[in-house]
């Protein structure tokens, strides 16, 4: 019995040992893409930069009912995503993307 708590020891503190290995540091790529000039550009940097760049936004379809579909984003990302965004800064949000995109 003692022979047996003694390998199941070692073998425990060898695979331990193994998974603490020093971190890996890398570099991210700069950002390419910034979000276009419109009103409320500074509430949907403050709010929509902390998740996800600008790209995210660009990468999104044209649609004939711009506001419907941009409502439906930020409450998505609200609801689903949990971003942490005031509700009087929903509808600044709202309005500069669909006047913007």
């Amino acid at each position: 019995m003692k022979r047996t708590v003694l390998l199941t020891l070692a073998l425990a503190t060898g695979l331990l040992g193994s998974v603490t290995a020093a971190p890996i540091g890398y570099q991210t790529p700069d950002e390419v893409a910034a979000f276009k000039p419109g009103p409320n550009l500074d509430v949907v940097t403050n709010n929509c930069t902390a998740c996800h760049s600008a790209d995210y936004v660009n990468t999104q379809p044209p649609v004939k009912d711009r506001k419907a579909f941009w409502q439906a984003e930020v409450t998505k990302m609200i609801k689903v995503y949990g971003a942490p965004i005031d509700d009087a800064d929903v509808g600044k949000i709202v309005d500069y993307l669909a006047a913007t995109y």
